[in-house]
């Protein structure tokens, strides 16, 4: 079955980065489109960046444009969210999406 596990959220301090890691099992992950989203508390979940099969091609929110980086290493089926100068407005559970699947979600807060 298609699993997907996020990992490497944590609690940083505005202007901080953290990079977020997705291992995925169970489907073709090189020939799939990947995503990232995420959900604050008290609004509905939102897309944040969009990589594709081979990672040509990428798409970003707006709010996170120039902050974000999306990748993937096909040969390790993990896809990437490196975030830099983190804001407190980033501060929600972040989810892989992929195989038709989402992931459970890794949470990150940005707080002094």
């Amino acid at each position: 079955q298609v699993q997907l596990v996020e990992s490497g959220g944590g609690l940083v301090q505005p202007g901080g980065s953290l990079r977020l890691s997705c291992a995925a099992s169970g489907f073709a992950f090189s020939s799939s489109g990947m995503s990232w989203y995420r959900q604050a508390p008290g609004k509905e979940r939102e897309l944040v960046a969009v990589i594709n099969t081979f990672g040509h091609s990428t798409y970003y929110a707006d709010s996170v444009k120039g902050r974000f980086t999306i990748s993937r290493d096909n040969a390790k089926n993990t896809m990437y969210l490196q975030m830099n100068s983190l804001k407190p407005e980033y501060t929600a559970v972040y989810y892989c999406r992929g195989g038709h699947s989402w992931g459970q979600g890794t949470q990150v807060t940005v707080s002094s």
